[in-house]
C-alpha cells in the first residue's frame, strides 16, 4: 500500500525526465510552487485525516483514500498548464496527507514500542523500494512517447494510476480492524488461534496499557484534542520535524533533473537513480537497527547530519566543469544519507504516552514533515541554476544548525526524566501508591513516565 501512495507521489520525478515542463509550458519555479502546493495540501490533511481514521477506522478509511487519489493521479495524463497542475497537486495531497500518520496508528496496535521503529523502517524500505521499482517501470513506459500521439510521461501516470487504484481496492478486503478480527471471507479465517491473540493483546498492554484505554473506532473528543496541541513536551521532536531532511531535500526532489542537467539522458537517468536508492535503503535499516541496539536515538539522528555536512560542502566549492561522474557520485551519497524518519516517528509514539495522544502527536509530527519539504523544495531557484551555489550555502547553515538540535533534543528529555526521577524518588511507596490511584495526569504527563532519547 506505500508502494502504491509512492508511485503516485514519487513518479512526477520521472515524468520531469521527459521533457513535462517543456510540454506544459513550465519552468524549475512552477514545479518549485507546484511542489509546494502539494505539500501544503498534504500537510493540511494530515490532522483531520487521523481524526476520520479514528473515528471510522484506519482499516475503513486508509482504502477510501487510495482508491481516490489514484483516480485523480491517474487524471494527470491530461494536464494542460500551469493551471491544472497546480489543482492535481493540490487534490492529490488533500487525499494522500493522512495516509502515513494513519498507518503509523495501525501498526501501533500490533505492535510493542521496542519493535515498532524496526517494523517503520521496513514501511520506508518499501517506499525506496518502489522508487527503484518506478525507474524500470519509466524506463518501459517513457519509451511510449508518441504513441497516439500522447507523451510518455502522460502514459506513466495514466497506467500508474491505474495500477495504484488495483490496490486500493484489495486492501478494503484484505485489512483486518485489529489482531483479533482477521477472519473474514476474503481474508479466510483467522490469522492467530484464540490463545495467540490474548498473548498479542496482552503482550502490547503490558507495554503500553494506554492502548486499553480507547478501541479503534473511537472518536477524538474536542478536549482531548486541545490537550495533544499543547503538549509542550512534543515541540523538540517537532522542531526536527521541520529542518533534519532539509539539507538533502532539494537534491532528492531534483534527482532526475540534476542528472539530466549533468548530461545524462532520459533513460540514463531513471536507471542511474538506482544506486541512490539502494544505498538509501541500507542506511536506512542499519541506522534504525543501531539506534535501537544501543537505545541511542537522538545521537543516531544526528548522523544524518555529520554525513551531509561535508558533501555539501564539496558539492558548494566543486567547479562548474567538474566531471560529470563525480557530480553523480556527490548526488548519490546525498540522496543515499542516513534516513533516520523511522527512528523520529518511533520516538514520536513512545513519547506521546497514550493513544489519543499518539493519534494527534503522529500526524503533527508528518505535518512539520510536510512544512519541511515545502521549505526544501524552495532552496534551488531557477535563478541559481545550474551550480545553486546560493541553495547550497542554505542547506550548509541548516545542517550545521541540526547539530544543536539534536543534541539539544537528547539533553532536554534527559533532563526531564531525571527531575521526575528525583520527585519520584522521593517518594514513600504509600505516596507512590496514592498518587497513581488519584492522580489525574496522563501519558507522558505522569511523574512515572520516562520519554525515549
Amino acid at each position: 500500500m506505500f508502494f502504491a501512495l509512492q508511485l503516485d507521489r514519487g513518479n512526477i520525478q520521472q515524468a520531469l525526465s521527459d521533457n513535462m515542463l517543456p510540454d506544459l509550458g513550465l519552468n524549475t519555479n512552477d514545479y518549485n510552487y507546484g511542489q509546494a502546493i502539494f505539500y501544503t495540501s498534504f500537510l493540511l490533511a494530515e490532522l483531520p485525516s487521523q481524526l476520520i481514521s479514528k473515528w471510522i477506522g484506519p482499516d475503513r478509511w486508509i482504502p477510501i483514500q487510495m482508491v481516490v487519489w489514484s483516480l485523480i493521479a491517474s487524471m494527470q495524463a491530461f494536464l494542460q498548464g500551469r493551471k491544472s497542475f497546480y489543482l492535481c497537486r493540490a487534490l492529490i495531497g488533500l487525499i494522500e496527507g493522512g495516509f502515513i500518520p494513519d498507518n503509523i496508528l495501525y501498526l501501533s496496535y500490533f505492535y510493542t514500542g521496542a519493535e515498532l521503529p524496526t517494523r517503520l523502517s521496513y514501511f520506508w524500505v518499501s517506499s525506496q523500494l518502489t522508487n527503484i521499482t518506478s525507474a524500470f517501470f519509466a524506463y518501459g513506459l517513457l519509451h511510449l512517447r508518441g504513441v497516439h500521439d500522447i507523451a510518455g510521461w502522460r502514459w506513466l501516470f495514466g497506467l500508474e494510476g491505474l495500477l495504484t487504484g488495483a490496490i486500493g481496492v484489495l486492501s478494503f478486503f484484505y485489512l483486518p480492524p485489529s489482531p483479533t478480527q482477521t477472519a473474514s471471507r476474503f481474508r479466510g479465517k483467522s490469522w492467530f488461534s484464540a490463545h495467540e491473540e490474548k498473548i498479542m493483546v496482552n503482550r502490547i498492554l503490558r507495554d503500553d496499557p494506554s492502548k486499553g484505554g480507547m478501541h479503534n473506532r473511537q472518536a477524538l473528543t474536542l478536549s482531548m484534542v486541545k490537550d495533544c496541541l499543547t503538549d509542550w513536551h512534543m515541540l523538540p521532536i517537532y522542531l526536527l520535524a521541520v529542518s533534519f531532511q532539509i539539507p538533502t531535500n532539494p537534491l532528492t526532489a531534483y534527482l532526475t533533473l540534476q542528472l539530466r542537467e549533468i548530461g545524462f539522458s532520459t533513460f540514463e537517468t531513471n536507471l542511474l537513480t538506482i544506486p541512490a536508492y539502494l544505498l538509501f535503503i541500507a542506511q536506512l535499516l542499519f541506522w534504525t537497527q543501531v539506534a535501537e541496539r544501543w537505545n541511542q536515538r537522538f545521537l543516531v539522528g544526528l548522523v544524518s547530519q555529520i554525513w551531509a555536512l561535508p558533501l555539501l560542502v564539496i558539492l558548494e566549492w566543486l567547479p562548474g566543469d567538474a566531471n560529470q561522474w563525480v557530480k553523480y557520485t556527490l548526488t548519490v551519497l546525498l540522496v543515499g544519507h542516513p534516513y533516520v524518519h523511522a527512528i523520529l516517528v518511533a520516538i514520536v509514539s513512545r513519547n506521546a504516552g497514550t493513544v489519543r495522544t499518539r493519534t494527534v502527536a503522529s500526524a503533527l509530527y508528518n505535518m512539520f514533515v510536510q512544512a519541511s519539504a515545502i521549505i526544501g523544495q524552495n532552496i534551488y531557484r531557477d535563478e541559481d541554476r545550474p551550480l545553486y551555489r546560493k541553495g547550497n550555502k542554505v542547506l550548509i547553515v541548516v545542517c550545521i544548525c541540526n547539530f544543536a538540535f539534536f543534541i539539544g533534543a537528547r539533553v532536554f528529555y534527559i533532563s526531564v526524566n531525571r527531575r521526575r526521577a528525583k520527585i519520584w524518588g522521593a517518594m514513600t511507596l504509600d505516596e507512590k501508591r496514592e498518587y497513581l490511584t488519584t492522580t489525574k495526569d496522563r501519558g507522558n504527563k505522569r511523574l512515572n513516565f520516562r520519554f525515549a532519547y
